[in-house]
């Protein structure tokens, strides 16, 4: 379960609860999804994806309910 926070970018675990995914999956899909934002020229954190591009990618609207 995610923990009820404001942080802008999702971790690992975060990814993980909400896709019901294994850690290497996890991290596979943070790599994809930043890999998208330092093509459009944004700076990205190893390990961590931001939370609207992932809403963005899987069509999720406010994912702190989950």
């Amino acid at each position: 379960m995610i923990q009820e926070t404001s942080y802008e970018f999702l971790t690992v675990k975060d990814v993980q609860n909400i896709l019901h995914v294994k850690e290497a999956k996890a991290y596979q899909i943070i790599r994809i999804l930043n890999n998208e934002l330092k093509k459009d020229g944004y700076y990205v954190l190893p390990g961590r994806v931001n939370k609207e591009k992932f809403e963005e990618r899987f069509v999720y609207n406010n994912i702190s309910s989950f």
